[in-house]
């Protein structure tokens, strides 16, 4: 289904800085909830824009489930939150057909994932039979219920949460879905002035319950068709594929990015800028994107892992050792200036 943008050469300056108000705005309602991790929400909102789904990972207790919660609650969408156990099945959260006794019919009760927004709290306590169900919900944006396909709301979005410290009764993630999506990120614990500010404003009340939507949703899809509108100059395209085609060549990296991480690459770069107001992208947006993007599509050497390396400091060593195009970036506000005054230009903006 496609959707009229209303982007027109020479008024992309002004949509972008529309962008970027929406995202000042949602950042500043989840505030009042969130204390601190404000580079947390801009990638969640990276991923919003980029009909994106997230991986969040990190220890119980700081704020996974309330940093979406606040995300789910500051959008004009549809919310629900699954509960991940073992006995969880796939009709749980895709929905059942039953009886009704009073019509004489077959009816179908929806589940939890035909949302917008969906939380789908410790993920890998799923069994890989459900997690499956949540696979085609996420890479095909619809369900399949009793031979029947039923196409998704959208927006849609996934945000994903698991513990990685206590394993026992869990079921990993498998690779093929660990690719499906577009962020992982952790949280980590608050610095004292934050972790004191929290106790002080959750002391008396629940900021939570009070907060309120700032966006709709349809004006969410016209900003997410905007942002594939931002620039990405052949320069910065050759900088782009360089960073991931430098993870596939190193004996310490048993599985390197594939071009899904490449696309997936691009498309949070130019979200990333459009938050930020600018209708290019520069290569600061891939340097700050290709952690969060990319570690989780590697997979490193047994030998690697041993010596204690994580991806992120392999992704960190490799970005480093791949060059910048200055010369090339310093021309990209021109080649953006051009293409505001109607002027042709290379744009790699999704349609």
């Amino acid at each position: 289904m496609e959707f009229d943008t209303g982007v027109i050469p020479g008024t992309l300056e002004q949509e972008i800085a529309q962008v970027r108000r929406a995202a000042d705005t949602i950042r500043a309602n989840i505030s009042q909830v969130i204390v601190g991790k404000e580079a947390e929400i801009d990638l969640l909102l990276v991923a919003l824009l980029c009909e994106g789904h997230v991986l969040i990972e990190d220890v119980p207790g700081v704020g996974k489930t309330v940093l979406a919660k606040s995300l789910a609650r500051s959008l004009g969408c549809t919310f629900q939150r699954i509960q991940c156990t073992p006995d969880l099945l796939p009709s749980d959260i895709t929905g059942i057909s039953y009886y009704n006794q009073k019509t004489g019919e077959f009816t179908f009760r929806p589940g939890p994932l035909l949302s917008q927004i969906v939380l789908a709290d410790e993920i890998n306590r799923a069994t890989p039979r459900t997690q499956s169900a949540l696979l085609e919900a996420m890479e095909e944006r619809q369900v399949s219920v009793e031979r029947e396909t039923l196409a998704l709301p959208r927006p849609f979005l996934v945000i994903a949460t698991q513990n990685p410290v206590e394993l026992e009764g869990t079921f990993p993630l498998p690779e093929a879905q660990l690719d499906r999506f577009l962020l992982r990120l952790r949280l980590g614990y608050p610095v004292v002035e934050e972790e004191r500010t929290m106790l002080r404003r959750f002391r008396q009340e629940q900021p939570l319950v009070n907060l309120q939507p700032v966006i709709g949703a349809e004006e969410l899809l016209r900003l997410q068709q905007v942002v594939k509108h931002v620039l990405v100059t052949e320069p910065i395209e050759t900088y782009l594929l360089d960073v991931v085609r430098v993870t596939r060549n190193q004996t310490f990296i048993e599985l390197g990015a594939s071009p899904r991480a490449a696309l997936a690459l691009e498309h949070a770069s130019q979200a990333l800028a459009a938050i930020g107001g600018h209708t290019f992208v520069r290569p600061d947006e891939i340097k700050r994107m290709a952690p969060v993007v990319l570690s989780h599509r590697l997979i490193l050497s047994a030998q690697a892992r041993l010596r204690g390396r994580t991806t992120e400091q392999v992704i960190a060593e490799l970005i480093a050792s791949v060059p910048v195009p200055v010369e090339e970036t310093a021309l990209a506000g021109a080649l953006a200036d051009g293409d505001q005054q109607g002027q042709p230009a290379r744009q790699k903006g999704k349609e």
